[in-house]
């Protein structure tokens, strides 16, 4: 059996349950509490695991993977049902630049360490760690927005879901948690709603998720 170590709001990880739980495949979920204990990532059985010491990463077999995006390249190579990327080259390539842009630009300088750096190494308030996170939230959803208006429908890519739903409504979820105003961006909200109605969505989110809390 496939074997997750995530935690539950990571958005790395959120990405991939969604992606399990729409190919139907059956998996063990691990926690990897990354506030608790100093951060369980950090600990020296996860290390040897995962040099990295971030989340997720998957097992499968003798298979071990970390990276979310390579995940879900991996997910749909090996398990092709419900496909997250079309065969057509030119709107494959479309789909991974839009994921892209959420998954190498906006999350990167959000995620968690990030944050505890600003605050612990370099003394910055909570608040002046949430406008940061914010501003970034704002530049990337800009893009989004305005890409959306050439190619969104009921999803992010007309009406067929792909690897891009997968990435913006985690995204979606942390910008929510921080209170941006999301008023500017209707698109992008109207393909979040469209996505959680789905249960393979619902049973990823978050507050789902055994180690919440």
């Amino acid at each position: 059996m496939l074997t997750l170590y995530g935690y539950w709001r990571s958005s790395a990880a959120y990405r991939v349950r969604i992606a399990l739980n729409l190919k139907g495949l059956e998996y063990h979920s691990k926690s990897v509490h990354l506030v608790k204990d100093g951060g369980q990532q950090h600990s020296e059985s996860y290390q040897s695991l995962n040099p990295s010491e971030l989340v997720p990463t998957l097992v499968d077999g003798e298979l071990v993977l970390n990276q979310s995006m390579a995940i879900l390249q991996y997910l749909d190579d090996v398990y092709p049902q419900y496909p997250l990327l079309p065969e057509d080259k030119i709107q494959k390539a479309k789909i991974l630049a839009f994921a892209s842009d959420i998954a190498c630009e906006m999350h990167p300088i959000n995620n968690l360490r990030v944050l505890q750096h600003l605050k612990s190494s370099l003394g910055h308030t909570q608040e002046e760690a949430v406008n940061w996170y914010r501003h970034w939230l704002k530049i990337g959803f800009d893009t989004l927005e305005t890409r959306l208006a050439s190619h969104g429908g009921k999803y992010c890519f007309a009406d067929q879901i792909s690897m891009a739903d997968l990435v913006l409504v985690p995204q979606v979820y942390n910008a929510i948690r921080y209170q941006l105003d999301m008023k500017a961006y209707p698109k992008i909200l109207d393909v979040y709603e469209n996505c959680l109605s789905l249960e393979a969505f619902f049973k990823a989110a978050p507050e789902q998720q055994e180690d919440a809390n």
